[in-house]
């Protein structure tokens, strides 16, 4: 088994970024990183050049069940890289930043506007109006039973949140909003109303453009 401690030290990325700093990392030194290892018959650099490739052309299907297809890459591993591209995702999306429109939800959101299956958000927000957080709620096809008003609010809850504001992928790219798209942001706003905190809006995104409730009156 191959590890980082026995490449050629001018080629091992941890040195590498102990020098230059991450961003001086191809993509494959940076899974080679987080790997720490390869197995017998594949040095680590060879794994994590495999998975950078797949990560290219499938990033928007990852998910633990493509990455463990992968020869040489089991559950443990796909797990760290899943959740460091989910944290790091996390804080890009967030970063403290103000929203006052639909068109700054989808500027936020647009990477979910082209998922291959839909993704229900959240977002919430501070009485400036700031990114508190931004979560995956459920990830399916949308309906009442599915999305509850409890998990939505249950993170605004804890996060203190003075507004939240909502937004689901739509894969067919249509922007009219479904009757449960409809039934689920009627449900929101009277939770909203109960518990104190804002539905500020519900925007569909899709690859060309996006729909806002709150811009349509709806809200």
């Amino acid at each position: 088994m191959t590890s980082i401690q026995e490449m050629y030290h001018r080629d091992r990325p941890r040195e590498k970024m102990a020098a230059r700093g991450a961003g001086a990392l191809k993509n494959e030194e940076l899974l080679a990183v987080l790997l720490g290892s390869g197995i017998p018959g594949k040095d680590v650099r060879k794994l994590a050049r495999e998975i950078a490739a797949v990560m290219e052309q499938e990033f928007d299907r990852l998910d633990l069940e493509r990455l463990t297809q992968i020869h040489g890459l089991g559950p443990a591993k796909a797990s760290q890289i899943l959740a460091a591209i989910e944290l790091s995702r996390r804080f890009l999306l967030s970063s403290r930043r103000q929203i006052h429109s639909a068109a700054e939800v989808y500027e936020l959101l647009e990477p979910f506007a082209n998922k291959s299956r839909e993704h229900f958000l959240s977002v919430t927000l501070d009485g400036a109006s700031r990114v508190i957080e931004v979560r995956t709620v459920f990830i399916g096809t949308l309906n009442q039973s599915l999305v509850h008003p409890r998990e939505v609010f249950a993170d605004a809850i804890a996060d203190r949140a003075a507004g939240i504001i909502v937004a689901h992928n739509h894969p067919s790219g249509t922007l009219t909003p479904s009757r449960p798209d409809i039934a689920i942001t009627d449900r929101l706003k009277e939770v909203g109303r109960l518990v104190g905190i804002d539905l500020l809006d519900h925007v569909i995104l899709t690859k060309e453009g996006y729909f806002s409730f709150a811009d349509e009156g709806m809200l």
